[in-house]
């Protein structure tokens, strides 16, 4: 066999591996989350229980656990577990109710309008970069030490996502359809009503979603002005006593609560909007 016809054997080809698309994550995602949240816990497990860390540091589950339960019946920082929670639910969802309620109009506003977008934008967006802790002494000179300037603490934290995700929404919604839409004979109204609003939903409800987080990282920061209860007030006295396991009941409370909060924004939205990602 010369070379030539050596060179001019076909080569088989080589079979290729079937790759996996890339694309968003919709689902199965809920066994992972769950065996991570079962390996952190055997982390804090052993660690705690080997003695490589101290419990002024890191108390054991089961003393965490102890704790919850005395502070629920027997009450720590002039309240029980149920009335601090009681007490830090109502200045987040009153907040988050002002944030909603001017928050959402005012976005859509400056998604539609010039002039709005021009006058509002700049300021959100200055003192949106700015740690809670950073304006709460000016809230504590104008406001007092009261419940309003916990109240407007925890709004400002979460007023800013509101009214950037609207804006987002509006100009997200594509110039094809509202070109249909005048088409057919659509006015202004049913332009916003059937167009713009549908299409900016999603967008609105993520920063609802984005909100409540900021506002639940916020109370700790809320709840230093003279408070006499909430999980924050209570976090703040334990950390004084160097109470690390009433630390950490305040704390997963808190997250809890977070999560749960997220979890029903996540069902709305599959409710309300499954036209989420398909448009």
């Amino acid at each position: 066999m010369t070379l030539a016809a050596g060179l001019e054997r076909p080569v088989a080809a080589r079979p290729r591996r079937k790759r996996r698309p890339i694309g968003p994550v919709t689902g199965g995602t809920a066994a992972i989350g769950t065996a991570t949240m079962a390996v952190l816990f055997a982390a804090w497990f052993v660690a705690s229980g080997s003695g490589w860390v101290s419990p002024l540091f890191l108390p054991s589950p089961a003393e965490v656990a102890q704790q919850f339960v005395d502070i629920w019946t027997l009450g720590y920082a002039d309240g029980t577990l149920p009335q601090h929670i009681a007490s830090s639910l109502g200045r987040i969802l009153l907040a988050l109710a002002v944030s909603i309620a001017v928050g959402i109009p005012l976005g859509l506003a400056m998604g539609l309008n010039r002039w709005a977008k021009g006058i509002f934008s700049v300021p959100i967006d200055l003192y949106w970069g700015l740690p809670p802790l950073a304006y709460l002494p000016l809230l504590i000179i104008w406001l007092g030490i009261g419940e309003v300037s916990k109240v407007v603490l925890l709004t400002l934290s979460a007023f800013a996502p509101i009214v950037f995700s609207a804006q987002a929404g509006v100009r997200a919604v594509p110039a094809e359809r509202l070109n249909a839409a005048l088409a057919l004979g659509a006015n202004r109204r049913q332009l916003f009503l059937d167009i713009i609003l549908p299409s900016a939903l999603p967008e609105i409800l993520t920063g609802i979603r984005i909100a409540i987080a900021a506002a639940w990282s916020t109370l700790v920061a809320a709840e230093l002005i003279a408070a006499r209860s909430g999980l924050g007030y209570m976090i703040m006295s334990a950390s004084n006593f160097l109470a690390t396991d009433v630390v950490f009941v305040g704390l997963i409370i808190i997250a809890a609560l977070s999560f749960a909060f997220s979890g029903g924004m996540r069902w709305i939205e599959r409710r309300f909007v499954p036209w989420k990602g398909k448009l």
